[in-house]
């Protein structure tokens, strides 16, 4: 086999899985840039908001559980199981003294620019993907079979998920 004919060969792979995979990864794109903010969860609180004041889209929600878990139902969470109190320990225990005092506290880590970054890159994946699925169109001869594989690509993992 020629050098130019693996090549085309390994081009015609690239652009045909690029198309199939194209739908899943600007959904991961979409939704990992929800995620980056935890806009699929509902606020927890904050000094400066009040507890649970963001209640996000269900759409939002549903979509948040497919990329995390791959599955669309959303599982309620537990409420924490009540501490049982040993009264007869307590009377027991001597005082424990602090012989050494406590270390200064640790500034928080501002997670704020790498989120930015995450952000930037998720858009970049998502325009990239859609500048490859533009040009896959442009430049291809065979735009029956990239119609196909990008049907195909967008609706197996929807009846994967509702089946």
């Amino acid at each position: 086999m020629s050098t130019a004919s693996v090549l085309k060969a390994m081009r015609l792979t690239h652009l045909y899985i690029g198309v199939f995979v194209a739908p899943a990864i600007l959904f991961f794109a979409l939704t990992g840039a929800l995620q980056t903010f935890s806009l699929h969860e509902p606020g927890k609180g904050t000094p400066y908001k009040p507890a649970a004041s963001y209640k996000p889209a269900q759409w939002i929600v549903i979509l948040g559980q497919i990329h995390k878990n791959q599955t669309p139902v959303v599982n309620k969470p537990k409420p924490p199981a009540p501490k049982a109190v040993d009264h007869a320990n307590e009377k027991s225990q001597a005082p424990v003294s602090v012989a050494s005092p406590a270390p200064p506290p640790v500034a928080p880590h501002n997670p704020m620019p790498l989120k930015y970054f995450f952000l930037l890159v998720a858009i970049s994946l998502f325009v990239s993907t859609f500048s490859g699925i533009y040009m896959a169109y442009k430049y291809s001869r065979n735009r029956i079979a990239i119609t196909a594989l990008l049907i195909l690509g967008a609706v197996i993992p929807v009846l994967m998920t509702v089946l």
